[in-house]
């Protein structure tokens, strides 16, 4: 069961999840050694992975950096749950394929070190010290499909590129105005020589 690392306080800027100084790089073992650091210094030696953090509302407001999402999935946390999220670093949390959810209650449901049963299928989270199950928003299938994959990049790779060509080349768009469907370059020169 994963531990649950609660960071109470309301508006956790992206500085604080890392801080600009260690973003001379994009490894997220090398960022993972500075999660948090300005807010609590112990915590990359206490979190496990798949843990996850509990904090207050509009958790990663501040600047839109992709990087306070990598240092704590490199740290190893496989979700934070909050009141609500800053909306980039939300984004960035789908984008990136980590586990960004809005739960009401959350903060004072859990105490710092308690374990929690997560239910993506069920939309739910459970405090087993004291059986308290709490419900959050759904999380989209597509956003799911995107942290199945690892994040968006491995996610469009996995789309079948010949099924998305074609579907552009074939959409209304392609074809309004010019009496021919959509045709690539290589059907083009064949007509053209």
């Amino acid at each position: 069961m994963p531990t649950v690392h609660v960071f109470a306080r309301d508006h956790i800027n992206t500085d604080e999840i890392i801080p600009a100084r260690h973003l001379t790089t994009d490894v997220e073992a090398e960022l993972a050694k500075f999660a948090m650091e300005d807010y609590d210094k112990t915590f990359v030696r206490r979190v496990k992975p798949g843990d996850i953090i509990v904090a207050g509302a509009d958790f990663g407001c501040g600047s839109s950096r992709e990087h306070a999402v990598w240092a704590l999935r490199g740290a190893g946390v496989s979700a934070v749950i909050a009141p609500n999220f800053a909306r980039i670093y939300y984004r960035n949390s789908i984008n990136n394929g980590f586990l960004a959810l809005e739960c009401d209650g959350i903060v004072e449901a859990f105490e710092d070190g308690d374990s929690a049963e997560l239910d993506l299928q069920g939309g739910t989270v459970t405090n087993t010290r004291t059986g308290q199950a709490l419900t959050f928003v759904p999380v989209p299938q597509f956003a799911l499909d995107v942290q199945k994959a690892g994040g968006w990049l491995e996610y469009m790779k996995e789309q079948d590129a010949a099924d998305l060509e074609a579907e552009t080349l074939q959409a209304h768009s392609t074809e309004a105005g010019h009496s021919h469907p959509g045709q690539d370059s290589a059907q083009q020169e064949k007509q053209h020589a």
